[in-house]
């Protein structure tokens, strides 16, 4: 899943390019365009050359990308006039190439973002792909651990991130435990299973909809987790992930924003009331996937993506600011951030 941020010290899990292209979907409107009058306005439309759109993951192919997977495999972004790319990360990150117009939009997380933007990126949160956080804290059933006070005495395996730091010490500190001793060790690797079972670390930081998952369902682990949105009376909300662009693009070219957006909307919407459909799309574009993790993960995110089906990508002005408040409660941001600058919900089908 997502890659933690410039606040903590992990690297996302590399694999060679990958691009998933519409032209396959695009040529077959094409054919359906040339067999007569009857075609539908859609398939009409793409008589016009298609648009060439890039899209920078944020991780290999996933279930936080399934929208963006289907809009793709149903042809959504052809109907839209968009041949979208869908291509995993490098070296460089999806909001530096962003900045650089090396891209028209980018997979990334409110804590990236911020503090790219306190660097002086422009790059501006367009949509979040899932409406709440799906972080928790895990730990095997036999250390106890079932709330945040119970870490005291414990060691977690982390990225040495001052968000991090500030997040799991605030929720010891808000549930009465010292937070000073809590032992904070360096994660060796992405392999959660290893890391609990042999003991290198208690607990660790994980999201429920692809680790959680696969911790407890496939490996068949006894764990405990504690779900970070359990406790925003301690911590806040935020989107992990979201969908960004730069600002050039959203100032120079909205239409692109809203017609890229609501051709991704049709696939997420799909997604969360056919999550079948969604794991068919990602095993088309990466095989290697395993189909039971995808299925189970599927099922987990189609109630979570949005509240609403119909209604996907929806930003609340309230989560972000109480975001940005912890980030300068913590000295993460300057006390002078632009928290209204950093996101714009007005490019969403919804938002209309």
């Amino acid at each position: 899943m997502p890659s933690r941020s410039t606040f903590f010290a992990r690297n996302p899990r590399r694999s060679p390019a990958r691009r998933l292209t519409t032209t396959l979907a695009a040529g077959l409107l094409l054919v359906l365009a040339g067999c007569g009058s009857d075609a539908t306005p859609e398939a009409q439309a793409q008589e016009k050359p298609l648009r060439e759109v890039s899209v920078i993951l944020d991780w290999t192919p996933n279930t936080n990308h399934s929208g963006l997977y289907l809009a793709a495999a149903k042809g959504y972004y052809a109907q839209a006039g968009l041949k979208v790319d869908l291509i995993e990360p490098g070296d460089t990150s999806g909001l530096q190439l962003l900045a650089a117009g090396q891209a028209d939009f980018a997979l990334s997380v409110a804590e990236s973002l911020v503090p790219a933007r306190v660097k002086g990126i422009p790059v501006v949160s367009v949509a979040a792909v899932v409406e709440h956080n799906t972080s928790s804290l895990v730990s095997l059933a036999d250390k106890n651990i079932t709330r945040p006070r119970d870490l005291v005495g414990h060691t977690y395996g982390g990225y040495e991130g001052a968000l991090e730091e500030a997040l799991i010490k605030s929720l010891v500190r808000c549930d009465g435990g010292d937070p000073e001793k809590v032992i904070f060790i360096p994660l060796a690797g992405d392999d959660f299973r290893i890391g609990l079972t042999e003991n290198y670390y208690d607990t660790a930081w994980i999201f429920n909809a692809w680790d959680g998952i696969r911790l407890k369902d496939i490996d068949k682990l006894d764990i405990n987790t504690i779900n970070f949105l359990d406790h925003t009376d301690c911590i806040p909300d935020w989107y992990t992930p979201l969908i960004a662009a730069g600002e050039n693009t959203v100032t120079q070219d909205p239409e692109l924003v809203r017609s890229f957006l609501a051709a991704t909307a049709r696939g997420y919407a799909e997604a969360m009331t056919d999550p079948a459909a969604a794991v068919d799309a990602l095993m088309a574009a990466a095989p290697e996937l395993d189909r039971d993790l995808l299925t189970r993960s599927a099922d987990y995110l189609s109630t979570r993506y949005s509240e609403t089906p119909a209604i996907w990508g929806l930003q609340s002005a309230d989560t972000w600011s109480k975001f940005a408040t912890f980030l300068k409660a913590h000295d993460l941001a300057p006390a002078d951030f632009d928290v209204a600058a950093a996101w714009n919900g007005s490019f969403l089908p919804a938002a209309g």
